[in-house]
């Protein structure tokens, strides 16, 4: 062989081994090394890393936020409703030696786990608090779900539920349950309403009665309103107060 043709297989080969030797990490990744199988202690941290061929092997995990959609859950509340459940779960990888020796795919097994403790603790609660205590059921799932996949490595964020499906029966007697609902409220307000208008009626006769220039002044008022009005026929009504002066003569 030539020397150009020794340097150029030297260099060939240099590569090759750079090739199978030096390995990027990225920002979002830790690298998990294996040595004859063996996973060392710590992870390797982002950057360019070097391992031994054919003795380490590197393995990357990625340590971002992942948002996981759980699949649409069957349950029955514990007052006998059907219904379909679907939540999001957000989580990532604290500890990536934890994560890929302790469970062979945590991936899937944060979504199994996220299955069974959505149907578990759903399943547990009534329709109303299904529907009205959707904060407080989120945090259950997440204190559950932290507590389950803390041991392989996951941090939970948080769990949210995101649709609740109930049958179309149920749905009818909800829409009906909350009309009378508002009617009830409606009648409600209208029957306050008439208490007030009667209280201040009932005021305002008060203090009528107590002063009679205050009535007649009342029914001036009455008679500039009534003229004002475009009306071919206008009565005037006379209060019984004109003629007490002429009652009381004639009794006398």
């Amino acid at each position: 062989m030539t020397p150009l043709q020794v340097g150029l297989t030297v260099a060939v080969g240099i590569v090759v081994v750079l090739a199978l030797c030096l390995r990027v990490i990225q920002q979002y990744e830790r690298g998990v090394v294996y040595v004859f199988g063996k996973v060392t202690n710590a992870a390797r941290q982002p950057g360019l890393t070097a391992i031994i061929p054919l003795m380490q092997r590197l393995e990357k995990v990625s340590t971002r936020l992942e948002a996981m959609d759980v699949p649409k859950q069957d349950i029955i509340t514990r007052d006998n409703v059907p219904a379909r459940v679907n939540a999001v779960v957000f989580f990532r990888v604290a500890e990536p030696v934890k994560a890929v020796i302790e469970v062979k795919n945590y991936v899937v097994f944060t979504s199994q786990k996220a299955q069974t403790t959505l149907r578990s603790v759903l399943g547990g609660v009534e329709l109303d608090g299904l529907l009205t205590e959707r904060e407080a059921l989120n945090k259950r799932l997440e204190e559950i779900m932290a507590a389950e996949l803390g041991p392989i490595g996951i941090v939970v964020d948080s769990v949210e539920i995101k649709d609740v499906e109930l049958p179309e029966g149920m749905q009818r007697a909800m829409a009906r349950q909350a009309e009378a609902e508002r009617e009830r409220r409606a009648k409600v307000i209208a029957a306050e309403g008439e208490l007030q208008a009667a209280e201040q009626l009932a005021s305002a006769a008060d203090i009528l009665d107590r002063n009679s220039s205050a009535i007649t002044l009342r029914y001036l008022q009455t008679l500039a309103e009534i003229a004002t009005e475009q009306n071919s026929t206008t009565l005037f009504p006379i209060p019984m107060d004109l003629f007490k002066p002429f009652f009381d003569r004639a009794r006398g």
